[in-house]
């Protein structure tokens, strides 16, 4: 299992693909498959059938998942960074290595 570098919470960036250049907040991570959701980004529509949840059914938009290689962490002034991991006291930190702030 590889170590992922991007968290639930953290805003990102697209890097590459169809949607490069969009940014949104890392919704959920799937370690197993190495993607994660982003709010707003990657938009697909889905066909739902009638349910009890839903009684009406119809074309609903969600968000597909993007490989983890297709994003860039954001740091908080808004540009993209890589992440690096070292170990400040007794705590792991993951730092900027751009700008070399604690994440």
């Amino acid at each position: 299992m590889t170590k992922l570098k991007i968290k639930s919470g953290d805003t990102v960036k697209v890097i590459a693909g169809d949607h490069k250049g969009s940014e949104g907040k890392v919704q959920k991570v799937l370690i197993d498959k190495n993607k994660a959701i982003v709010e707003g980004v990657n938009l697909v529509k889905k066909h739902t059938k009638p349910s009890a949840k839903n009684p009406q059914g119809g074309i609903v938009e969600k968000e597909a998942a993007i490989h983890i290689s297709n994003l860039s962490l954001l740091t908080p002034k808004g540009e993209t960074t890589r992440v690096g991991y070292r170990i400040e006291g007794d705590k792991k930190v993951r730092f900027s290595i751009k700008s070399n702030e604690v994440i």
